[in-house]
Formats: structure tokens, sequence, C-alpha cells
């Protein structure tokens, strides 16, 4: 299961499969299938086959 175009430009919330063991998640507005845009500006690149869960969350006040 992975974020689709229709998403680009929501905030997002993406648990992944953590290499290492367990889960890391990113949140953050979606700016392509693969990259998020973190509330301090960084863009992080993510491999779409390693999401675990995703869902789109409400936006910031």
């Amino acid at each position: 299961m992975q974020p689709f175009t229709a998403q680009v430009g929501q905030r997002v919330s993406i648990r992944m499969h953590d290499p290492a063991g367990g889960y890391r998640d990113i949140l953050g507005v979606l700016e392509s299938e693969n990259t998020v845009r973190k509330k301090d500006g960084t863009v992080v690149l993510f491999d779409p086959s390693q999401i675990a869960l995703w869902k789109v969350v409400l936006p910031r006040d």
C-alpha cells in the first residue's frame, strides 16, 4: 500500500519498515509518491515498497 498522486499536497503520516528492525515514522506534506516535506522544510525520500501503513492527516492549524 502506498500514497498515490491524488494525495500529493496533503499532510500524511507514513510508517516505514526500518531495515534494522522495527518501524520509523515520517510526518509531513506529500510532495510526490516518494517524497515528504517535513515541517522544518527538509525533504525525506523514501522507498514506497517499505511502507507498512500510511494515512492522510488533518492539516495543522
